[in-house]
């Protein structure tokens, strides 16, 4: 009896069916459904009984589940223990987080995660979402911080943070164009919209154009794939006077005199953010850094 074969049983009866399970572990079903009848054999007992709705354990089943689960709970447990020598005296949680993420938000679940796991060190990654989606299916992530949501059932997601985006103008626009609750989308047709690259985030990319069309905005020509939208380019953008970029109200960079920020009236422009990991992690400082996040989410 290998631990694979356990890892395979046990994604059957939680996933209620073969299909799921299959693709929570990236393999085939009849492969899957093979490695299942090869344990039923081996240990000579009926494990699974297959119905229209699904499948369920038997007797022998539920009592391996639990066995199973205990055991692969140990092996990640010695993997953990041996991750404190391999890494210098903790284990390392993998996280991604995109450019403009809150402090507000990271800094207090970082704390938090600290005090419960203080043999866990964290390495985190500025990267995009992309970056961060193809880093976490490379396993070179634990966790990711994304914009969009992944579709699919590889990842289990939890929205962290919701923002009521505002815009960044040079000042005498932003005094020109404000009304008492800001500034509508629309007047600021005819300014160019300082946008990040596509590839960074298609979905969240593809609903902001779509929402600065619906308010008669020409979104222009996408930036060249690679070009990473920093603070500093935002800034030299908007301050020459022609265009306007997108930032959060408590946005952390400076503003130099010639800029200013503004609410956009009605709220059109929300940015969500997902904190997204492997559906089979069973890792325990992750699902301490996961509640850490876990909160209302804000307007």
């Amino acid at each position: 009896m290998e631990l694979r074969e356990l890892h395979a049983f046990v994604a059957v009866v939680e996933e209620g069916g073969f299909s799921a399970a299959a693709r929570r572990l990236h393999v085939s079903q009849p492969a899957l459904s093979q490695t299942v009848g090869g344990l039923e054999r081996q240990l000579r007992v009926k494990l699974l009984v297959r119905g229209s709705t699904g499948v369920r354990a038997t007797d022998a089943g539920t009592a391996l589940l639990g066995e199973a689960r205990a055991i692969l709970a140990r092996r990640d447990q010695a993997l953990r223990t041996m991750a404190r020598y391999a890494d210098g005296g903790g284990g390392v949680l993998r996280i991604g987080i995109p450019l403009e993420f809150p402090s507000r938000l990271l800094n207090p679940a970082l704390a938090e995660l600290a005090e419960a796991c203080p043999d866990t060190r964290v390495q985190a990654r500025h990267l995009s979402t992309a970056e961060q989606l193809s880093a976490l299916r490379a396993g070179e992530l634990d966790m990711g911080l994304l914009r969009e949501r992944p579709t699919g059932q590889e990842f289990d997601a939890m929205l962290v943070n919701r923002e009521n985006l505002g815009v960044l103008l040079a000042a005498p626009q932003a005094a020109e164009l404000a009304g008492p609750k800001g500034i509508a989308l629309d007047a600021l047709a005819g300014l160019e919209w300082v946008a990040f690259p596509r590839s960074d985030s298609p979905a969240w990319y593809d609903e902001l154009t779509a929402i600065l069309h619906s308010h008669g905005l020409d979104p222009g020509a996408r930036p060249p794939e690679g070009q990473r939208l920093i603070a500093e380019v935002k800034l030299a953008a908007v301050a020459a006077g022609h265009a306007f970029a997108c930032a959060p109200p408590d946005w952390s960079q400076p503003l130099p005199d010639g800029v200013a920020w503004s609410p956009l009236v009605g709220h059109p422009l929300i940015r969500r953010t997902w904190a997204v990991w492997p559906t089979d992690s069973r890792r325990q400082d992750l699902g301490r850094l996961i509640a850490a996040f876990e909160q209302p989410s804000r307007d």
